[in-house]
């Protein structure tokens, strides 16, 4: 998992977040923003692991508008 510094979105604070595994051909893929756990694109994952890593997401959520606010990835 990775994730974007604090982005603005229609005049409200964002994160995208992004997931991958490796697959044969490449790699499977999910982004998704918070707050909202809004997929917005993935490929690979089944219905059931989506709802795994929105809840997983979510339940971190805090941890990653912090470092979010800290200028993303690069400070976790």
């Amino acid at each position: 998992m990775t994730h974007s510094a604090l982005l603005e979105k229609d005049g409200f604070d964002i994160v995208k977040v992004h997931f991958e595994r490796p697959n044969e051909d490449g790699f499977d893929f999910l982004d998704m923003t918070l707050p909202g756990e809004i997929v917005y694109k993935s490929f690979g994952f089944s219905e059931d692991e989506i709802l795994k890593l929105k809840r997983y997401a979510k339940n971190n959520s805090s941890l990653i508008w912090d470092f979010a606010q800290k200028g993303g990835g690069e400070n976790a």
